[in-house]
């Protein structure tokens, strides 16, 4: 499942995941440290919701 940032509507791909922020593909959101932040806006994962697009 997709998310995406409320803020600036990043959206969070597990299949791509964010290798710039160390979060390897096929990696899915529950799993992502909570100390990850978006990487276009800086907000954390509670400012993310389900994506369904």
């Amino acid at each position: 499942m997709k998310y995406i940032c409320t803020v600036c509507d990043y959206i969070y791909d597990p299949e791509t995941g964010d290798p710039e922020s160390g979060i390897e593909p096929g990696t899915q959101f529950e799993d992502i440290p909570d100390d990850w932040v978006c990487p276009l806006c800086g907000v954390g994962k509670e400012d993310f919701e389900p994506y369904n697009g």
